[in-house]
């Protein structure tokens, strides 16, 4: 091989980091990101279409928006946000009245770009509460791979075990190569019947959002404030710590009008990353600074690869028993779980506010058609106001008899 067919010392560090953020954070969550749209009620070929067109999107914008400003600005979908539409299935929404709240977040983070004012006032919960309510919508996946250990151990605790194994080694890797371990074992089970049927591009049906208040708010609201707790605040935070300032208006109004564009097909969101946004922000990617926008430009193209065999992937999922679906979804969102859960318990003065929303969000509740995850935001903020409500001073009326 001629020296020029070699990639040059300086861009090979953020080809190869580009590569692993993009590959490892694309095979932890399609389980997820499918469970989330088959609970809404996508069928088969809206969920191929939904996936692949969210692949393609943020592909696309991870390589323009890093080409443009220089900066490793890597855009995902986001995996807390999935999470909770697949909590969410007990709503028992058809898929359009979901693409209307879908639709409604896209809306919103557009507006959050343009208007910082909004981004504000998300900032303004805190920390421990927004994470409190994260937790609680994962605690449900993370039991799922507790439960489905006992009926089906010999499926579930070989990659359990693994996950722990590699934790320990190269946590990067850890949850990726446990999901496919997982679904290797699971397909022997299941066989190779679901390949009948199976194409490798989607129909791209257009969905026509219904837009009906409720299930848009009890969708859409949850939906925006969990991407923007627990993707874009923590992706902005990590860039900053890196040495990047973002442009924000760029990258929250392109993601918000993506994320608009998407729900006509079934996509539910676009946002900045944040872990692999670490990843290719780091001095593994390239040692000088300004060469690291490579890593999350080779990540975008990465992206559309994984687009192709969406449709494959989306059908092999279906086939797998839910048990065993959540039990993968559960071991994938564990660290994010932790983390979660860390972050909640951080402050002291907030740590009963927190709780609360932990253990509304965790019950799946419904009241008046809307979920859990917006009463438990609800639930922890009243706590909170109602602590911080200055109590009245016990002063002695004027007839008491002094000493």
């Amino acid at each position: 091989m001629s020296l020029a067919a070699t990639p040059k010392p300086e861009l090979k560090a953020p080809i190869i980091a580009g590569f692993v953020a993009s590959v490892s954070g694309s095979a932890a969550t399609f389980g997820i990101a499918i469970a989330g749209l088959l609970a809404m009620g996508a069928t088969r070929e809206q969920t191929s279409t939904a996936i692949f067109v969210l692949l393609f999107g943020y592909g696309l914008l991870s390589t323009v928006l890093s080409y443009r400003y220089k900066m490793p600005i890597s855009i995902v979908w986001s995996t807390p946000g999935a999470a909770f539409l697949a909590a969410s299935a007990g709503l028992g929404l058809e898929f359009e009245q979901a693409v209307g709240g879908f639709f409604l977040s896209g809306v919103l983070l557009t507006i959050t770009g343009f208007w910082p004012a909004l981004a504000r006032l998300v900032q303004r919960i805190p920390a421990e509460i927004a994470s409190a309510m994260l937790a609680g919508i994962l605690f449900t996946f993370v039991i799922s791979t507790v439960r489905a250990s006992v009926d089906y151990p010999l499926l579930v605790l070989p990659f359990v075990l693994v996950w722990f194994l590699l934790n320990r080694i190269s946590p990067v890797w850890a949850t990726p190569i446990a999901i496919v371990l997982a679904f290797g074992l699971i397909n022997a089970q299941v066989g190779t019947s679901w390949l009948e049927g199976a194409s490798l591009f989607p129909s791209f049906d257009v969905v026509i959002p219904a837009f009906e208040l409720v299930p848009m708010f009890s969708i859409g609201i949850p939906l925006y404030l969990i991407t923007m707790a627990s993707q874009n605040l923590p992706g902005t935070a990590i860039m900053k710590g890196f040495g990047y300032i973002l442009p924000v208006r760029a990258v929250l109004g392109s993601t918000g009008i993506a994320t608009v564009v998407a729900s006509f097909f079934g996509g539910f969101g676009m946002n900045l990353a944040a872990i692999t946004a670490a990843i290719n922000a780091n001095e593994q990617a390239a040692k000088d600074p300004a060469r690291r926008w490579v890593a999350s430009f080779v990540g975008g193209l990465v992206y559309w690869l994984f687009a192709i065999g969406a449709g494959f992937f989306a059908a092999f999922v279906l086939a797998v028993p839910t048990e065993l679906l959540l039990a993968v979804v559960g071991i994938a969102l564990l660290p994010s779980f932790v983390s979660a859960i860390g972050v909640s318990l951080e402050d002291k003065e907030n740590r009963l506010p927190a709780a609360i929303t932990f253990v509304v969000g965790a019950t799946g509740i419904s009241v008046f058609g809307i979920g859990g995850a917006f009463w438990a935001l609800v639930s922890g903020m009243l706590v909170l106001g109602w602590q911080r409500l200055p109590l009245p001073k016990l002063g002695r009326s004027s007839g008491a008899p002094k000493n």
